[in-house]
């Protein structure tokens, strides 16, 4: 465990910000000089010191008016987060890990930016991430291989590894991130952090570049449940420049991490039942993985809750499905990517089709590549109806699985992956491989629910285990309360990387 600068909760930074313990810009400064010595991790895409500086003077002057209560200030001033580099950010590069966008300097902010912008967020960098999202393991970034801070020989997770690796190296006090099947919850699980992916338009996917739209969601990846408490509430809420955000009122989730229970001095998780799928410890999962996810369950029972167990019979034919309906919205979402309006364009060219194919083959990596042919075969004449079609109807039937499980619990728990973090290298020439390590992630983004990640141990190599917890439709706050009991009775989210304390 350790109680370093670095490693400290986004709540205890903010009581010592206001207190003046330290200035934002000590607090800034610090973690730049954090990221210069940890170039190695290849977690950051664009580091940007100067305008992060800036904004950590502006969070020093918000909270030194009003005598220094800092009431004008918002709920992150001066917090330094980095930014998965598929949300636009103002001014600054914007590359999604590609090639086609090494140039991109985005005009405007997404919402995500603007929501912890407003909120006094300081911006130190773009995090690094498998190209377009597409991947497992932040290994088809054009920027190179990240690397996990528990063992920089093995892989940080995808498409968020870079958010990741930074938050687990101290880096930053927290990152966004998104998710298309598992992109925010694989990362944390390798990683031994809390990610959560929210319900489908909770948060605006405004200026998010899509991957696949009916699956893409932003979330966040920090250090505890109370952290990303914090952050989902001030990064969610309707935006009217998205057609799928929710008309919804946010809930107060940082309020809500310790209601519930029994009252009268009941265990503080009692009244909720927790299911196990069974699908989800069977064959294909890695023995200390699932013993590890047991063990959190039996802590979750200690807290209170109950157990049983239920059946997503569908969950095998999730990855599948996945791997259709993900590469054909790809396939559409991509498409603008041509070299004429902006980002990579070839040089040289005999005619208009001719620049088509050579920009586009010059600017999009081999797995990117791999799921637009994909994605453009399902959706052909004479394949539409026996892929895509079939491959929404089952998104359908795995939908109804989670329902049903729902009848007999309020969240479902179990393993996030079914193995710790793979060596660098060790999947990349085995594409289906990649695509497993999803297996228990991908059917919730089919279903729209949220879902979270959090540490729940190692294994016999050191490497940490995650638990996944998955939520009702909008019900973020039963996960978030359950993660954070969990984590107030053990200490695997207080642990940090040896050569990064």
């Amino acid at each position: 465990m350790t109680d370093a600068l670095h490693h400290r909760s986004i709540t205890a930074h903010a009581a010592a910000l206001r207190a003046g313990e330290y200035s934002c810009e000590e607090l800034t400064r610090h973690f730049l000089a954090r990221i210069e010595k940890s170039e190695r991790l290849n977690s950051l895409i664009t580091v940007t010191a100067e305008g992060a500086l800036a904004q950590a003077r502006d969070a020093d002057r918000a909270l030194r008016q009003n005598g220094g209560d800092g009431d004008s200030a918002g709920a992150l001033t001066g917090i330094p987060l980095v930014h998965k580099d598929l949300f636009c950010t103002r001014g600054v590069l914007t590359s999604c890990g590609s090639k086609m966008l090494e140039n991109f300097i985005s005009p405007y902010d997404a919402h995500i930016i603007e929501k912890l912008g407003a909120a006094g967020a300081v911006s130190l960098a773009k995090s690094n991430m498998d190209e377009f999202a597409m991947g497992a393991s932040t290994e088809t970034s054009y920027y190179g291989a990240a690397r996990n801070p528990w063992d920089e020989a093995r892989v940080p997770g995808g498409s968020s590894g870079g958010s990741a690796a930074a938050v687990a190296a101290g880096l930053a006090a927290a990152a966004t991130a998104s998710d298309t099947g598992g992109s925010i919850r694989q990362p944390a699980a390798f990683c031994s952090l809390t990610g959560i992916k929210p319900s489908y338009g909770r948060v605006s996917r405004y200026g998010m570049v899509a991957f696949a739209s009916s699956l893409d969601q932003g979330g966040v990846i920090a250090r505890s449940a109370e952290d990303a408490a914090l952050l989902l509430r001030e990064i969610s809420g309707f935006d009217a420049r998205d057609a799928t955000s929710l008309r919804e009122e946010v809930p107060d989730y940082p309020n809500l991490l310790n209601g519930g229970g029994g009252g009268g001095g009941s265990p503080p998780l009692s009244g909720m039942t927790v299911g196990l799928p069974k699908e989800f410890f069977g064959d294909g999962v890695a023995e200390d993985v699932a013993a590890a996810a047991q063990t959190a369950a039996e802590q979750l029972q200690k807290l209170g809750a109950k157990i049983c167990e239920v059946e997503l019979p569908n969950s095998a034919a999730a990855v599948p499905c996945y791997y259709v309906l993900a590469p054909a919205e790809a396939s559409s979402n991509l498409a603008r990517f041509d070299g004429i309006r902006y980002g990579h364009r070839a040089a040289k060219y005999a005619d208009l089709n001719d620049f088509y194919e050579r920009t586009r083959a010059e600017g999009f990596g081999a797995e990117v590549k791999r799921r637009l042919l994909v994605g453009a075969f399902v959706l052909a004449a004479g394949y539409y109806d026996a892929y895509y079609i079939k491959a929404q109807k089952l998104r359908r039937l795995i939908a109804e699985d989670f329902a049903r499980a729902f009848e007999k619990c309020d969240i479902l728990a179990g393993p996030t992956t079914p193995q710790t973090a793979f060596a660098l290298g060790e999947k990349l020439g085995d594409p289906v491989a990649m695509y497993y390590s999803d297996i228990f992630t991908n059917a919730v983004n089919l279903a729209g629910l949220p879902g979270i990640s959090i540490p729940a141990g190692f294994d016999r190599a050191g490497l940490p285990v995650g638990l996944q917890l998955i939520g009702r439709y909008l019900d973020e706050a039963s996960l978030l309360r359950a993660a954070h009991q969990f984590q107030l009775a053990t200490d695997w989210h207080l642990r940090a990387p040896e050569n990064f304390s």
